[in-house]
C-alpha cells in the first residue's frame, strides 16, 4: 500500500484567463496530518478544490488511493469517502442543525436512520451540535458554525478531509476545542489535508507541512523541522512561529 494517500503531480489550474496553480507536486501521507501553509493569494484554496473536482486541473495528475482522479466529477471524488470543508463553511442557514447532518448521511432518509454510534462520537467532539441540533443552523456563532460544518463532513466514514482555514476567526476557546477534535479523527485513522494561518494550530497538529507561493509548493517536511527552523520560516513565510 501506498504511504502516500494523495499526491498531486505538475498540477496546472486556469480559472477563467487566470492561471492559478503552475506545477504544485504535493504527497499527503496515510493517516497524518498535513498542513498547507502560505500567504494570502498562494494557490491554497485552489489546490484544494481542484482536488475536489470544483476546479478542474489543466495539467498534471491527481491520484488518491491508487486512482487517478484528475478528470473524475465532483460527486465521483466524494463518493470515494473524501470531504471537502471550505472556508464559507457551507452551511444552509435556513435549516435545523439537524437537517443539515441528515443531508450528509448519505444512508439515510431520516434522522433515526442516521447511526447513533458514529452521531454519539460527534457529539463528543462537537458538543454544540447536540445541544443546538434543533435550531436554525443560521442562528449559531461562527465557533458553532466551523463544528457543525467539520461535523457534517464527517458524519459518513471518510478516508480524506479536506478543511480551509478552520480556525479563521474563531476564539482561543474554540480553537482549541477543534485542535483537540481534529487530533482524535487523526487517531482515528483519517488523512487531513489543512488550509489553516493560526500558527499555534499548524504547529501543534501537523504532522507534515507544504509551503506554497506564486502557485507552487516551495517546501515540504516535517512541521516540526519547519517549527524548529526560525530562519527557514522566515525565508518562507515572512514571519516566525
Amino acid at each position: 500500500m501506498n504511504e502516500n494517500l494523495l499526491t498531486l503531480k505538475g498540477v496546472q489550474t486556469h480559472i477563467g484567463a487566470y492561471h492559478i496553480l503552475h506545477g504544485v507536486d504535493l504527497a499527503v501521507p496515510r493517516g497524518k496530518l498535513t498542513l498547507l501553509l502560505g500567504r494570502n493569494g498562494a494557490g491554497k484554496t485552489t489546490t484544494l478544490r481542484t482536488i475536489m473536482g470544483l476546479w478542474r486541473a489543466s495539467a498534471g495528475s491527481i491520484e488518491f488511493n491508487g486512482q487517478d482522479i484528475t478528470a473524475l466529477p465532483t460527486p465521483r471524488i466524494a463518493g470515494m469517502n473524501v470531504a471537502y470543508v471550505p472556508e464559507n463553511m457551507g452551511i444552509f442557514a435556513d435549516l435545523t442543525v439537524k437537517e443539515n447532518m441528515l443531508l450528509a448521511a448519505r444512508g439515510a432518509r431520516t434522522a433515526q436512520q442516521m447511526d447513533s454510534r458514529r452521531l454519539q462520537w460527534i457529539f463528543k467532539l462537537f458538543p454544540p451540535v447536540e445541544k443546538f441540533w434543533n435550531h436554525p443552523a443560521g442562528k449559531l456563532s461562527g465557533g458553532q458554525k466551523q463544528m457543525l460544518a467539520v461535523a457534517r463532513a464527517i458524519i459518513e466514514p471518510r478516508e480524506l478531509l479536506l478543511i480551509d482555514e478552520p480556525s479563521k476567526g474563531l476564539a482561543p476557546a474554540i480553537i482549541n476545542n477543534m485542535i483537540d477534535a481534529f487530533a482524535e479523527l487523526k487517531a482515528s485513522g483519517v488523512t487531513i489535508l489543512l488550509v489553516e494561518q493560526n500558527i499555534n494550530f499548524a504547529k501543534r497538529l501537523g504532522d507534515t507541512v507544504a509551503v506554497m507561493d506564486n502557485g507552487i509548493v516551495v517546501h515540504a517536511g516535517s512541521m516540526k523541522q519547519l517549527a524548529e527552523d526560525e530562519e527557514l520560516q522566515h525565508s518562507l513565510l515572512g514571519l516566525a512561529l
